[in-house]
Parts: structure tokens; C-alpha cells; sequence
């Protein structure tokens, strides 16, 4: 991966669409029934890369009116794992089609939800590469 411009294959085009604000609906429209029932909208950041890992966040955002506090995020990262909607299995593959043979992945984990505000929470999904 040296000299590959890692932080313009993860810019904020390519992060919209490998994970669309529409999705965080449908999180909710499969879990509720209501799209509008969740307290927050997900979207996700690329935060680094280290030699062998990359670094991504899941932002969970406050909606107006709503209380991101309130809704027991602490639990998100086993029901992320698993969720055919937030699909993080289909998500790093994604990413390791993007990362064009450079490099390639070879696992992920999602790590403890971080409150970094009232209004934002964040899951943080490291991705292991091949050495």
C-alpha cells in the first residue's frame, strides 16, 4: 500500500456510497416497522490506515426531536455484526474491492460504542489487512 492514496479511495463520495443515509432507515424499518422510529441516522467515516489495519467509524447522529442517550447504543456492536441491513460482512468486501489488489482484507471487528457527545456516538470498525 505504500503511496496509495488511501484517503481519496475513502473520501466522502465513495464512503456515501458504500454506506447510504437511506440505510439507517431501513435499520430501523427492519427492526420497528417505521423508518422514522430510530433516535439516530448512521453514516460512516473514515478515521485512518496503519500499516496492517484500516480504520472506519459508524457515526451515530442524533435526529432532531430525538435522544441518541436514551436509545442503548452500548449493545449496537453485536446487533451490527449480525444485521443483514447494516451488513458490515458485505461492507469490508466492498472495501477490499475498492482497495484494487493493492492490499487485501483479511478480517474485521467492530470495537465498543464511544459516546463522544449526546448528540454523536461512534462503533468503531477495524479491518485487518494481509501482511
Amino acid at each position: 500500500m505504500d503511496g496509495h492514496p488511501i484517503t481519496r479511495v475513502f473520501d466522502q463520495d465513495s464512503l456515501q456510497k458504500l454506506f447510504p443515509q437511506e440505510r439507517a432507515g431501513q435499520f430501523f424499518e427492519a427492526l420497528f416497522g417505521d423508518p422514522t422510529e430510530g433516535a439516530y441516522d448512521i453514516g460512516l467515516e473514515f478515521v485512518k490506515q496503519t500499516n496492517n489495519s484500516l480504520q472506519f467509524e459508524f457515526h451515530l447522529k442524533q435526529r432532531t426531536g430525538q435522544c441518541l442517550v436514551c436509545s442503548l447504543t452500548a449493545g449496537l456492536p453485536t446487533v451490527f455484526s449480525r444485521h443483514p441491513v447494516i451488513n458490515v460482512k458485505g461492507l469490508v468486501k466492498q472495501i477490499d474491492q475498492l482497495l484494487d489488489g493493492q492490499t487485501r482484507c483479511r478480517d474485521w471487528r467492530l470495537g465498543a460504542t464511544r459516546q463522544v457527545s449526546s448528540e454523536l456516538h461512534v462503533i468503531p470498525l477495524i479491518i485487518s489487512l494481509e501482511e
